[in-house]
């Protein structure tokens, strides 16, 4: 997973850079090869690279539930003592 995303990220780096690259001698094709770089990061690169980080975690350790609150309130209350 973790080589997927380098590869991928240096594909998408390698698109805008291209995009700046020949955006001087032609607008049209520049504009769009940066406009593809940005997409991806956003819409393929963004979702895979965040869901490699957070498959291994909990969600409830990270919700507020009512347990969570009172374990909080718990924590402040010691520290105040």
């Amino acid at each position: 997973m973790r080589t997927v995303l380098i590869i991928l990220f240096l594909l998408i780096a390698a698109s805008v850079g291209y995009g700046f690259y020949i955006k001087p001698e032609d607008l049209k094709t520049g504009e769009f090869c940066i406009g593809i770089g940005i997409s991806g990061l956003f819409f393929v690169w963004m979702p895979i690279f965040i869901y490699h980080r957070w498959r291994k975690r909990n969600f409830k350790d990270y919700m507020l539930t009512k347990e969570n609150l009172d374990k909080m309130r718990q924590e402040s209350k010691d520290k105040k003592m």
